[in-house]
């Protein structure tokens, strides 16, 4: 670390300045987490607000075979490589298609943690 000072009391000097720092932005976010308290309040609840829902992103999923997908493979819910017509599946399904031959995708690697006991 040849950006710091070599001799203990710049080191801690820059310490404590550090540390006064990083109390004075705790304060402010804790300031302004207080001032939107009252506007997060007064929002209407999810179910209340118009419009479109989103569905909920699933843990696991699995791809449909088709145009571009020769083969179907398990993916985690957030993986962007499942595409949009990702089928949610349970963790004991996705563990059953993978223990069954269906291959595991090689982006998000769903194996890695669907093989933990």
């Amino acid at each position: 670390m040849g950006d710091l000072p070599p001799d203990l009391e710049r080191l801690r000097t820059l310490e404590t300045w550090l540390v006064l720092s990083l109390d004075r932005v705790r304060e402010q976010i804790a300031a302004v987490e207080r001032s939107a308290q009252p506007q997060r309040a007064a929002r209407p609840p999810a179910a209340a607000r118009p419009g479109p829902r989103r569905t909920p992103t699933p843990e696991w999923g699995i791809s449909a075979v088709g145009i571009g997908a020769p083969v179907a493979e398990i993916h985690r819910g957030d993986c962007f490589a499942g595409g949009r017509a990702l089928r949610p599946v349970s963790g004991e399904r996705a563990r059953a298609e993978l223990a069954e031959g269906v291959q595991a995708c090689a982006v998000c690697r769903p194996d890695n943690v669907l093989s933990r006991p």
